[in-house]
């Protein structure tokens, strides 16, 4: 019978092991947690001698993890959430009120959902009620206060100086790789409606360098953009995270597109103690993990 008495899960070490599986390598793990490299690989070596297990393959282009650290990585994410919950639970400080939160349809695929619930678990008096709309309705609704914050995109050179910014990614022209372009004429375009800051960027400066784009499929959805894209039917504007194998960066003679930020925006209103606390949680949550973690 195994001796559990001697084995350990160490939380910074589990913390250090989910960061590598986020960010790919130890090196980019180590700078997204504020440590050395040589501090994470210790705290993965002592794990892995507490658990006499490897945890790490170690193999020149083999899988990142062994099959014992995959394995151990599901548990690592309940059990780091469970940890900080209870941290948060202990800590926290009554708090009531409604709050309404505007997301993108990014931001509902992340790991905020999670922070969300954690929340709501955590605050039983603060109602949220959150709302899935573009950025720039988003944008609006803040200006008009119909609102109280909403994480949202903006182009890089946009960010205000109130604004709490979560991450910044790049955005790219793709195309499926099969996809001949014309040698003139206009370039079949996939845009999201009229409400989507990428269209009007698009419309209003990325045609300025002689490009003509003809928009020949609209969605609100990035899911809808993606399809369309690995289907073949036009080149359109996404953003790193919606990256397939299948699809090609395009440059010249498109312009190269502006950087992206995701953002926290407040409207102008008093502050708030229970939306004080909310985004305090998620700039927290992603300055550990390093970005926004994709669910699924």
């Amino acid at each position: 019978m195994t001796d559990l008495s001697t084995r350990r899960l160490d939380i910074d070490a589990l913390r250090a092991l989910r960061a590598i599986a986020h960010h790919g390598t130890v090196t980019r793990a180590a700078e997204a947690l504020g440590l050395t490299q040589s501090a994470v690989s210790h705290k993965i070596r002592r794990l892995e001698t507490s658990l006499g297990a490897d945890l790490l393959s170690r193999r020149p282009g083999g899988p990142l993890f062994t099959a014992a650290g995959a394995e151990l990585l599901d548990y690592a994410a309940r059990i780091l959430g469970l940890h900080d919950e209870a941290l948060l639970s202990l800590s926290k400080t009554p708090l009531a009120g409604r709050l309404v939160l505007g997301l993108t349809e990014d931001t509902t695929c992340t790991d905020l959902s999670r922070i969300l619930g954690r929340f709501r678990r955590l605050h039983p008096q603060v109602s949220v009620r959150a709302q899935v709309r573009m950025s720039l309705m988003l944008r609006a609704q803040l200006e008009r206060g119909e609102i109280d914050a909403a994480i949202l995109q903006v182009f890089d050179h946009e960010v205000r100086p109130t604004d709490i910014v979560l991450l910044r990614e790049d955005l790219h022209w793709v195309r499926h790789r099969d996809l001949p372009l014309p040698g003139a004429g206009p370039i079949p375009f996939l845009s999201f409606h009229d409400d989507c800051f990428y269209r009007h960027w698009a419309q209003d400066i990325g045609q300025d360098g002689g490009v003509t784009l003809e928009t020949v499929f609209e969605c609100a959805s990035a899911a809808g953009i993606v399809a369309a894209v690995s289907a073949g039917l036009g080149v359109a504007l996404l953003s790193t995270r919606h990256l397939r194998p299948e699809m090609e960066i395009l440059g010249p003679p498109l312009p190269p597109p502006p950087g992206l930020s995701y953002v926290v925006r407040r409207a102008r209103k008093l502050r708030n103690a229970a939306l004080d606390t909310l985004v305090a949680e998620i700039a927290a949550e992603i300055s550990r993990v390093g970005r926004l973690v994709l669910a699924g």
